[in-house]
């Protein structure tokens, strides 16, 4: 069995971690890799976090959420299973914590469960160049710093119904549903479920409310064409594009999906309500 360790270099313990995780592997039979940009001992040290993900069987992050999202893309594309172990602030995604090295023996005895989380597939049309990416959590359509409100039209399968003049709007998985749309008022989605979440940011209309669709759902997306606003779509933080109102954004379910594994089963409200205290 070849496990990846993926170590977000910038936390303070992060190496110190993995090489904890390392001592909890040795006993059994497993290569366990690591990439050039943050090698750990006692591993095989490949070029890139895409590379040792590529050749393993269970990918394990080291890190916050963040770093399960930025390496989400890969583990899905290669449809291995992803561990991640918390060091952020929040870890809603990652399952086990730096003093719970012990479980990692569940990996090679098979004693786990993998949930499956939705991803969307993010679709940018711009000037008859499509480029497309994946969402963990969102892909959100927002202003320029400073500027004034942007007017963004919703279609569905092709049909108009809904328009926003707003700071921006965001199109989200469940998963997503506790970040970014969270914090913007959306509803809290359990993350097993299987369906797409539009939710606007500080929107200027009474009847301005988020919408729920179906996983099956075909959602476009375009600035007013009268608009001569700067905006940007930025997906789960990491991408940062220009859009204009020539530009098509079409978000729906993604052919991929994300595959966590659970060591330790964790009642989502109550991981909910631990992590964010006051909901």
């Amino acid at each position: 069995m070849k496990i990846s360790l993926i170590v977000n270099k910038d936390k303070a313990l992060a190496m110190d971690a993995a090489q904890r995780a390392v001592k909890a592997l040795e006993p059994y039979d497993v290569e366990l890799l690591s990439c050039e940009d943050c090698p750990v001992a006692g591993t095989t040290v490949m070029t890139s976090a895409e590379q040792i993900i590529r050749a393993c069987d269970i990918a394990v992050t080291v890190g916050g959420d963040g770093t399960i999202i930025h390496n989400a893309k890969f583990a899905a594309l290669y449809e291995k299973p992803l561990l991640g172990i918390n060091l952020g602030r929040l870890g809603f995604v990652a399952n086990i914590e730096p003093d719970e090295m012990d479980e990692l023996k569940k990996l090679v005895t098979g004693e786990y469960r993998v949930q499956k989380r939705m991803l969307l597939e993010i679709t940018v049309d711009k000037d008859g160049e499509k480029r497309s990416m994946t969402a963990v959590n969102e892909a959100v359509i927002h202003r320029d710093t400073l500027a004034n409100m942007v007017d963004i039209s919703v279609e569905l399968n092709g049909e108009r119904i809904i328009s926003y003049r707003a700071d921006g709007m965001m199109f989200s998985t469940p998963t997503g549903s506790t970040a970014y749309s969270f914090s913007a008022g959306g509803p809290v989605i359990e993350p097993d479920m299987n369906c797409i979440l539009l939710t606007p940011i500080c929107p200027h209309a009474l009847t301005s409310r988020q919408v729920v669709f179906t996983e099956d759902a075909v959602l476009s997306a375009r600035v007013h064409p009268e608009s001569t606003l700067k905006c940007y779509m930025t997906v789960d933080g990491q991408n940062h594009i220009p859009i204009s109102s020539d530009d098509m954004i079409t978000v729906r379910r993604s052919p991929k999906a994300l595959q966590l594994i659970i060591l330790k089963e964790k009642n989502f409200y109550t991981l909910l309500n631990e992590k964010l205290k006051e909901f």
